[in-house]
């Protein structure tokens, strides 16, 4: 345990009033996608859903707090034990959860729910940050790298058959922190190469998608120096490629729920249905279109106080503060989130150890895919997947996982002169 004077000293303050700023912001808009001036109820009243989450507000304020005061230790220490009762929780939860939007990914306890895939988050950070930080010599040998990414997978795969693809695809964003510890950006651009192939593959006819690319691999081939060397790769590109043209039908037809097939469609212009998978869409967008340059006013926005947009308070915050703040609002919070995460790089950079830095990115990462893919989703430029903005959606085990990816960062950023490991 440490004293009050050197929590409150060695604390960035800067996050601390950000992070502040963000959950009662995000309070004030749940208020606002649920009020109803027919109805009158407390604040406090815990059968609504913002009576809720000032509880949830008031139980990660507690939790941030004893955070900070726990030895930075606790954390480095135990890192693979809370990621392997992570795993257990993940494992369980497929036997004995409750179905909720097509998804089984939280334990019901009385009028709670659990979604042990938010704490998952934060878990595998710190074993990824462990493994960096027993691993330095040889960073990206094959060993190291499969044991790295054999941490992300398993979580991943674990969230996929719960039927979660959005926390799922959260997972993905890590390889930006394998970037920046040293990765080859050609893995980057392998991996967007692989994302044109796919959506490509999904747009046209595969044997069409086939006959181009491999024909551009092969002009590419005719081009270059070493042709004994480039023939042998080339050929194992195009065969992998042309693998991966023919199987992403059949992949995307059984992998996805039905559900998701049907947004993903709707985004990309296959299917168009205003009145069903596309409705939410539509309303979303509506929503944030009529918020105009300073918006309809607190409590004045009629998308959002006739309920036009399901899952406002969750999912589809984002149109609440469209346009009830219009566009002033949501370019004063996007510089806000922007300057968090801009802050966590910042105190990143400064650790001296690479358990501490590896984590710090860890965080920014996380925060940066959920804040692009459920803006993106609400504005037609991703699938509906079911992704929270972080501190702003309604929701206790999102608030207190956020809370706590970031105070164990605080908490390891007040230690930085002493670890040096």
């Amino acid at each position: 345990m440490r004293k009050t004077i050197e929590i409150f000293g060695k604390i960035d303050g800067i996050t601390i009033l950000l992070y502040l700023f963000l959950v009662f912001f995000g309070w004030i808009n749940i208020y606002a996608s649920m009020y109803n001036d027919d109805i009158t109820t407390s604040i406090f009243d815990l059968s609504t859903k913002y009576g809720k989450q000032l509880l949830f507000i008031g139980i990660s304020l507690f939790v941030a707090f004893v955070i900070l005061i726990i030895d930075w230790r606790f954390f480095d220490t135990l890192s693979f034990v809370f990621y392997g009762i992570t795993i257990i929780s993940l494992i369980s939860v497929l036997f004995f959860s409750e179905e909720t939007g097509g998804a089984n990914s939280w334990f019901k306890i009385g009028n709670f729910k659990i979604q042990p895939s938010e704490f998952a988050k934060f878990t595998t950070s710190l074993a990824l940050a462990k493994m960096f930080s027993l691993n330095k010599k040889n960073l990206f040998s094959f060993r190291s790298m499969t044991r790295k990414y054999t941490v992300i997978l398993i979580p991943f795969f674990l969230i996929v058959l719960q039927n979660d693809m959005g926390t799922a695809l959260v997972f993905t964003s890590f390889i930006l922190v394998f970037y920046r510890e040293g990765l080859s950006g050609n893995v980057l651009i392998i991996l967007l190469v692989l994302f044109a192939l796919v959506l490509s593959s999904l747009l046209i006819y595969p044997s069409i998608v086939a006959i181009f690319f491999t024909s551009l691999i092969f002009i590419i081939y005719h081009f270059s120096s070493n042709r004994v060397r480039s023939l042998k790769v080339s050929s194992i590109v195009a065969i992998v490629s042309n693998v991966i043209i023919f199987s992403t039908g059949y992949l995307y037809n059984h992998l996805l729920a039905p559900h998701q097939i049907e947004r993903i469609n709707i985004l990309i212009g296959k299917d168009f249905d205003p009145q069903n998978a596309g409705y939410n869409l539509i309303q979303s967008k509506i929503a944030i279109g009529s918020g105009g340059f300073s918006g309809k006013g607190f409590l004045h926005g009629t998308q959002t106080r006739f309920d036009f947009v399901p899952e406002q308070s969750t999912d589809f915050i984002f149109c609440t503060i469209g346009e009830e703040w219009g566009f002033l609002g949501s370019f004063i919070f996007l510089v806000v989130f922007t300057t968090l995460l801009l802050r966590i790089i910042f105190l990143a950079e400064k650790q001296k150890s690479q358990f501490c830095r590896v984590y710090g990115y860890s965080v920014a990462c996380i925060l940066f895919i959920h804040l692009i893919i459920n803006i993106s989703m609400t504005i037609g430029l991703a699938p509906i997947i079911g992704i929270p903005l972080p501190f702003i959606s309604y929701g206790g085990s999102s608030l207190v996982s956020f809370t706590m990816l970031i105070f164990i960062f605080l908490n390891l950023n007040s230690y930085r002169m002493d670890i040096l490991r």
